[in-house]
């Protein structure tokens, strides 16, 4: 299944190299073990390289056409894995130093295509359940949040600054 879509259109294949990838972002394809019984899945090892540290871990759900985004952080990296549902998840990249500048990730991730995606710092990310189903997201960030000084910047997830057009969304539910 896809899971990337260049600014161009163009579709982008599973076995993407990594450094077609927003500077920074990383992307772990997750085995789901069934059985008899259910389902296991693996997220995040403390033993591998993706893995930078721990913070806490949350779950967000998103409902579908409205869009939660865009903000970005300073100090934290985000860990995403759509735990239920189906989500888009969009990536931009602002950072005028970056050899990805002004370049957008699109992944569409859930359980017929699961992955964790790893958002480095200053990067933009935003995200909105596909389908008519809610998605469930699990983030597990670096930091933890800090309710007197959160580390999140945001931006309308219209804004002109951001060259991303979110499509058929419910836009006065979404910030």
């Amino acid at each position: 299944m896809d899971f990337r879509i260049t600014p161009s259109g163009d579709r982008m294949k599973k076995d993407v190299p990594a450094d077609s990838f927003i500077e920074g972002v990383k992307v772990k394809e997750l085995k789901i073990i069934s059985d008899e019984r259910g389902k296991l899945m693996e997220i995040l090892r403390s033993d591998e390289p993706i893995f930078e540290r721990f913070g806490q871990a949350y779950v967000t759900v998103c409902k579908p056409r409205v869009v939660k985004g865009w903000h970005y952080h300073k100090i934290q990296a985000d860990h995403f894995v759509c735990l239920q549902g189906a989500a888009k998840v969009v990536l931009y990249d602002p950072r005028k130093e970056s050899k990805t500048y002004g370049e957008i990730n699109e992944f569409m991730i859930g359980w017929d295509n699961q992955l964790m995606i790893k958002i480095p710092t200053f990067v933009y990310h935003g995200f909105t359940a596909l389908g008519n189903q809610d998605a469930i997201i699990l983030n597990i960030p670096t930091e933890v949040y800090h309710y007197d000084q959160p580390d999140e910047f945001r931006e309308n997830p219209f804004s002109k600054q951001i060259p991303y057009d979110w499509g058929d969304v419910d836009k006065t539910a979404s910030r």
